[in-house]
């Protein structure tokens, strides 16, 4: 089983220690690329992909763990458009 197929069962499986760095090498394997954010960006992120719709999410601070709502729309999200 490859890393990016570990992560991915590790994420549906919806964990609360899902950290930012896991979440942008999921994407990453999906064929997302984080934007380049201007100087106020703050805490939003966007993913972009060639072929699917971009993500837009809100860095989580001060800890770098998912919220269980944002794992729950990125499930959503990933279903909604046959990545998984």
């Amino acid at each position: 089983m490859s890393k990016q197929e570990k992560l991915l069962r590790r994420f549906k499986g919806k964990p609360t220690d899902f950290s930012w760095s896991e979440l942008e090498t999921l994407l990453a394997g999906f064929g997302y690329e984080v934007a380049a954010g201007g100087r106020t960006g703050g805490s939003r992120v966007r993913f972009l992909h060639a072929e699917l719709p971009p993500i837009m999410l809100h860095r989580p601070h001060p800890a770098p763990v998912l919220k269980r709502y944002q794992i729950e729309q990125m499930l959503e999200f990933f279903w909604k458009e046959g990545v998984l």
